[in-house]
């Protein structure tokens, strides 16, 4: 069960109660962010600071996740603290930019001795060991959309378990990567090295016009691209993808993305 922490909102000194909430790690563990005493109002929304590192008390995976926030009776955003867990603080995305993640790994003592080692003649050389095979993918955990942001944490996260490591808003993007900037209220652009995504949280129906913007945006930075909609699609919508080779899914509820065509289907099982 994750933990709980009093809050109280500098704006009208309301009292809350706030659980932290629980993401499951790609090995299966639930991970919450550990909280901190205290929250602060936020008055203009980054995202990079959305965003927090959290290791995995089972696996030792360091993974992005949504920052704790809780909205109050007043209007005013609260973004819960977050503090040290264990040795290693949970920090967020651009503390650990600045910090250069900050962290040491040990030198095994094996590998150590074998690069000291001198190469062995090409006539003695060891045929290579095949690599043994991948182990088999974890099913996707779901988390139940509430909201608009919750739309676009499960697609980041469903972007992930298929493959793509370094998710993030596309207006953010790193110079080495590709992005897709947002579009007014319609979605938000998500980008990963290659590929771009849109998030629709509305309760409109895509159109073929928005299928459209996504491809000739993803063929101008020579990139894949992939949709995700609250509310579906429209018949031509579903046309248009199926000429232009753009994978559609469908965000239900329970915060399963569920694949429309088949191009999101094989993209699915890849």
């Amino acid at each position: 069960m994750s933990e709980s922490v009093p809050v109280r909102c500098p704006a009208c000194r309301r009292e809350h109660l706030y659980a932290a909430p629980t993401y499951p790690c790609v090995c299966g563990a639930p991970v919450s962010p550990p909280l901190g005493p205290g929250a602060r109002a936020v008055t203009h929304q980054v995202w990079e600071e959305a965003w927090v590192t959290v290791e995995c008390a089972l696996c030792g995976r360091r993974s992005e996740w949504p920052h704790p926030e809780l909205g109050c009776a007043c209007g005013t955003v609260l973004r819960i603290a977050v503090t040290a867990d264990g040795a290693d603080p949970a920090r967020s995305v651009p503390e650990r930019a600045a910090a250069g993640d900050g962290t040491a790994r040990a030198v095994d003592p094996a590998d150590a001795s074998a690069a000291a080692e001198p190469p062995l003649p090409a006539g003695n050389a060891v045929p290579a060991t095949p690599a043994p095979p991948a182990p088999p993918r974890r099913a996707f955990q779901p988390i139940t959309i509430r909201t608009a942001r919750d739309a676009v944490t499960v697609a980041a996260l469903y972007l992930r378990w298929l493959g793509y490591q370094d998710i993030r808003r596309a207006d953010q993007r790193p110079p080495s990567g590709i992005g897709l900037a947002a579009r007014g209220t319609s979605g938000v652009g998500l980008t990963a090295r290659g590929l771009l995504a849109q998030v629709d949280p509305t309760v409109r129906p895509a159109s073929p016009r928005d299928v459209e913007c996504l491809w000739l945006t993803a063929m101008t930075e020579s990139a894949h691209c992939v949709y995700f909609s609250l509310a579906g699609y429209t018949a031509e919508a579903r046309a248009r993808a199926d000429t232009l080779g753009v994978p559609l899914f469908v965000l239900d509820l329970t915060g399963t993305p569920q694949p429309v065509n088949t191009l999101a289907d094989e993209l699915g099982h890849t």
